[in-house]
């Protein structure tokens, strides 16, 4: 006679389990951390092989929804094997009551580099050798799991908030909260931002920059934005980007999407993409939207050195 208690209930909902890993200094510790405000339970640096006992067997007549699970790991975890870790994932995958996804959190070796010399923190696998072998050693090491991951986020371009919101976009339960718009400025001679979902570059407007009484001031003061009003370009090129906007952002909803990064750019960051981010703001709240307005490299030094180039890019 078989033992009910011990069959899976083919109909209940399928539990969540995240294996998060990578390079490290790629940003693991950031990842988990926003999976557990998703609504996750994080461990990390729990051996994968002792996963069985982790996540049980859901019993018949048993109706409890089990949350999802991130377990993360990395080459100091205890008993780390690469083809361990896959064959034992290809267990797991089979069972029925099981939704499994590998996460592998990339970035360049020079990147790494940096920033292992930046916080003075000596790489695990490089005893008494220079960093740089250490992380070629475990990008080696670590070569097959990179491989056999479904989701891959190389974090190199990425700071620590470009990650979460990576995060958030992928994994956030998009049904469970509205569209999170940001809208933001940026100079181009400061770099591109990593994550902007759409880029507009004002760089074709007038630059206030080259008006003595104007290089001081920023796009957040009222003779700044008059000064780019006048320009016969901005009027009709703020409306089309406008009404793009409007027609886009109900679709992105519609499709589950829920981040959208809008970027404006100038030379410096300071003056006229600082006012069109702050009017598309304005317009987006009068349409209903919530937008969170923010300025890259406003309050960075000013932008005479940067701007300070040939007429001839204007």
């Amino acid at each position: 006679m078989s033992d009910e208690s011990a069959t899976p209930v083919p109909d209940l909902p399928r539990q969540r389990l995240m294996l998060v890993t990578g390079m490290l200094g790629a940003g693991k510790t950031t990842a988990l951390r926003v999976l557990e405000d998703l609504g996750w339970e994080t461990v990390d640096n729990f051996p994968v092989r002792l996963l069985d006992r982790l996540i049980e067997t859901p019993q018949a007549g048993r109706s409890d929804v089990r949350g999802p699970i991130a377990i993360g790991f990395d080459s100091r975890t205890r008993g780390f094997d690469p083809q361990g870790i896959i064959r034992k994932v290809k267990e797991l995958g089979a069972r029925a009551d099981l939704e499994i996804t590998t996460l592998f959190l990339d970035c360049s070796s020079k990147e790494l580099e940096r920033r292992y010399n930046e916080t003075r923190r000596r790489h695990p696998l490089a005893a008494d050798t220079p960093v740089d072998a250490g992380i070629r050693a475990e990008r080696e090491l670590l070569a097959p799991l990179r491989r056999w991951a479904d989701v891959l986020i190389d974090t190199s371009e990425f700071t620590s908030n470009d990650l979460q919101r990576a995060m958030r976009e992928r994994f956030g339960d998009a049904d469970a909260q509205e569209l999170t718009i940001t809208v933001s400025s940026f100079g181009f001679s400061r770099g591109m931002p990593p994550v902007a979902d759409l880029v507009f570059d004002m760089r074709f407007l007038d630059n206030p920059h080259w008006d003595p009484e104007l290089r001081p001031l920023t796009g957040e003061d009222a003779a700044v934005g008059e000064h780019i009003r006048k320009d016969p370009a901005f009027n009709e090129a703020f409306a089309r980007i406008r009404d793009l906007l409007l027609l886009l952002l109900p679709r992105y909803r519609a499709q589950g999407k829920a981040y959208v990064h809008i970027a404006f750019g100038c030379t410096g960051g300071r003056h006229r993409s600082v006012f069109t981010a702050r009017e598309l703001a304005a317009a987006l709240r009068d349409h209903g939207f919530s937008p969170t307005l923010l300025h890259r490299n406003l309050g960075a030094r000013a932008a005479d050195l940067l701007e300070g180039s040939p007429r001839r890019e204007e």
